[in-house]
């Protein structure tokens, strides 16, 4: 090409300006390539074909067992892998293109020029402890009386946690403190269930263990909504197979549902 393209040291080799502008440009027509033999092969075979998606942790506890289900049910042929874990490592994933797209909180998710991001709904989210905390004998809850408590939460994004300091009482610019920070849901209610912590989740998380009576909803007085922002995350210029599609509408719908 004309140009010096490496810098080879002793122990390292390091592209120059000119050598990282190449790698960039022919990364992309690699990816180009496999995503149109992948096309191709799609529409001559017209294969709905196998689905690698990953989810966060609250799609993990409300979508993906009804997208597991409706899967089975109506696609039993069909093979389906599920990476449930931290967006930045579905990022990495869907970069890898090992899976075909993640959802999870948009607000969670790296800012990158590669993704295409669909936003498809927000899901309420509340505070929930057991039956007879003490919490539950005040006559009006303030956002400040959690805290002695110990919150329990997903990862939660920055933003809002800088947003609910000042909230509860805590200095402007300090983030929210969470006595336990898990992004397993079940391990989070099993904690709520038997001890005086308080959990954040989203309200369609939480459906059964409050019908049930396991947990109680906290009226919190002096709070705003509080919610996730589901969205959709996959690669620019790589188009879904049939089966992909499927589950992708089939989360929106999901997801809008439980919005409402």
């Amino acid at each position: 090409m004309g140009l010096q393209l490496f810098d080879r040291g002793p122990l390292e080799v390091r592209c120059t300006d000119a050598g990282s502008f190449v790698v960039e440009r022919a990364r992309k027509l690699v990816f180009d390539g496999r995503c149109l033999e992948r096309d191709v092969n799609l529409y001559r075979e017209r294969l709905i074909g196998d689905i690698a998606l990953g989810v966060g942790p609250y799609p993990a506890a409300t979508l993906l067992p009804k997208l597991l289900t409706e899967l089975r049910t109506r696609f039993p042929k069909i093979n389906t892998r599920v990476e449930v874990n931290t967006t930045k490592y579905l990022a990495e994933h869907l970069r890898d293109e090992e899976l075909d797209f993640f959802v999870a909180d948009i607000r969670n998710v790296p800012a990158a020029s590669e993704f295409s991001i669909v936003n498809i709904g927000r899901l309420s989210g509340s505070f929930y402890v057991r039956p007879g905390h003490p919490l539950l004998k005040l006559k009006s809850i303030k956002a400040a009386a959690l805290l002695p408590y110990g919150l329990a939460s997903v990862r939660i994004p920055e933003s809002v946690r800088e947003m609910l300091g000042p909230l509860m009482g805590l200095a402007v610019g300090v983030r929210l403190p969470l006595a336990i920070e898990c992004d397993d849901i079940s391990v989070l209610k099993i904690v709520a269930m038997t001890t005086d912590s308080v959990v954040a989740c989203v309200d369609a998380g939480m459906s059964v263990e409050v019908a049930s009576g396991q947990l109680i909803h906290l009226d919190v007085s002096d709070l705003p909504p509080v919610f996730a922002d589901m969205g959709v995350v996959s690669l620019k210029g790589r188009s879904y197979s049939l089966m992909a599609k499927f589950a992708v509408d089939y989360l929106a719908s999901l997801s809008a549902a439980q919005a409402k």
